[in-house]
């Protein structure tokens, strides 16, 4: 019951390091930021996450998702890559 609870109020699984999570993904080479790291569950047995890296240099985003799959659970990921003067961008109410 309480899985199904937290299925439907979007809650980060119980399990999921998320701690763990934020330390691989901040100490990865060229990342110099994360922000907007979301972690759900899809169903009682797949976690999902999202995340914005902010790099200083090309990224391989395959080892990245293979290591959040085999280390922590995580059968979705989609991570957004940004430099450095994207993530610093001012808001545009007319960008889409």
């Amino acid at each position: 019951m309480r899985d199904s609870v937290n299925l439907l109020v979007d809650a980060v699984p119980e399990g999921i390091d998320t701690k763990g999570i934020t330390e691989y993904l901040s100490n990865l080479k060229s990342v110099n930021q994360i922000h907007d790291l979301h972690i759900w569950a899809l169903s009682t047995t797949e976690t999902a996450l999202t995340v914005h890296l902010v790099v200083s240099d090309k990224v391989l985003l395959q080892p990245i998702q293979k290591h959040l799959h085999d280390h922590f659970d995580i059968e979705h990921a989609t991570i957004q890559v940004e430099t450095f003067e994207d993530a610093n961008m001012e808001y545009d109410p007319d960008c889409h």
